[in-house]
């Protein structure tokens, strides 16, 4: 995002983390396919300017199995 987030912008998204850089801010966190749509029309409202959105793919969790080979 361009510049600073607003506190109010992550009210209601539980586990995503805020990270000032240098003329931007990056969120990082899991969200759903609504959650995301809502956040965004959030930042919208408040006038933040998103630069970029990307999706990372989840590590592996100990429970998760690999098959080889």
């Amino acid at each position: 995002m361009e510049g600073a987030l607003p506190p109010e912008a992550l009210v209601d998204y539980e586990g995503l983390t805020a990270v000032p850089e240098p003329a931007t801010t990056v969120v990082h966190g899991m969200l759903d396919q609504a959650a995301l749509n809502g956040l965004l029309a959030r930042l919208e409202l408040l006038g933040v300017q998103v630069q970029e959105v990307r999706r990372v793919h989840e590590p592996p969790t100990p429970d998760s199995k690999m098959n080889i080979g």
